[in-house]
Formats: C-alpha cells, sequence, structure tokens
C-alpha cells in the first residue's frame, strides 16, 4: 500500500513539473525543450501528461482546462484546493505575488485588485492585518502555490 502512494506521489510532483514547463512556456515564450530543462523534468515526460496542450513545432495552447492541485490562503493558513484551468491557476499566482509583494514592501494597493473575488469557496485575504497575523504565524506558503502530494511515512 505505501509503495502505491509512493508511486502517486511521484506522479503528481511529474505532473507538477510538467505543468511548470507548459506555464513558462506561456509566461516567458521558452521553446519546449529549453522550458524542460529548465524546470529540470524529461519531455518525454511532458509530453506524456500534457500531450493535448503542446502543438505541433513544440509550441504550447494559450490555455487549458487541467485540474491543478494548488493552495489557497484562508484565515487558518493554506488549503488545498483543486483548481481548473490554466487561467484560474493564473489569477491564483498573480493573488499570491500580490500576497508577497505586500508582505516585503507594506504596498496594498496589488491586494485591491482581488477585494471581493475568490477561487473556488475561498474568498481571497485582501485584509493587510490578517495577511500579516498569518506571516507572522507562519502560517502562510509564498514560494511554492502547488499543494504537494501527502506524505506517506
Amino acid at each position: 500500500m505505501q509503495n502505491g502512494k509512493k508511486r502517486c506521489g511521484k506522479r503528481q510532483a511529474a505532473y507538477n513539473r510538467a505543468l511548470h514547463v507548459l506555464a513558462r512556456m506561456r509566461r516567458t515564450g521558452s521553446s519546449f525543450t529549453v522550458a524542460a530543462r529548465e524546470e529540470h523534468i524529461d519531455p518525454r515526460t511532458v509530453r506524456r501528461y500534457l500531450s493535448t496542450e503542446l502543438r505541433e513545432h513544440g509550441r504550447a495552447t494559450k490555455g487549458d482546462r487541467r485540474k491543478r492541485d494548488m493552495l489557497v490562503p484562508t484565515p487558518l493558513g493554506n488549503a488545498p484546493i483543486t483548481v481548473r484551468g490554466s487561467k484560474q491557476a493564473s489569477e491564483l499566482g498573480k493573488y499570491m505575488a500580490a500576497v508577497g509583494r505586500y508582505l516585503r514592501t507594506g504596498d496594498v494597493e496589488a491586494l485591491a485588485r482581488f477585494q471581493g473575488k475568490s477561487i473556488g469557496e475561498y474568498v481571497l485575504i485582501t485584509d493587510p492585518d490578517l495577511l500579516s497575523s498569518l506571516a507572522q504565524a507562519g502560517a502562510l506558503t509564498l514560494d511554492e502555490i502547488y499543494a504537494l502530494p501527502e506524505a506517506s511515512s
């Protein structure tokens, strides 16, 4: 049973890295092979998981509807959520960048764009005091927005 969990965790990690390749291609215009190399994943693995998002000559589609397990801040800390599609994943990434900017610089302007918005069932936190409290308590993880597969012991 544990080997099955480990194998599933490895697959999920490879899938997440493949999604990173796709995001890098869309964001920077990098070629498929360069993006795969920068994300430290074999291009064949990316093709195995994301063949429908890759066009001929190694170009990425503009968007997709794939599921991604990501982390969203809540009043109790980060919570895992399944996000559907690259547009919603990108929006969550921009929100997390705005939160990080606020925590580094105190600039609340970037948070204003997300006032009243939600992703899934979670309303995005834009209250500076709450975000500061969560950060001081160590309840926010900003460096990794993709949920990691559950660790098995």
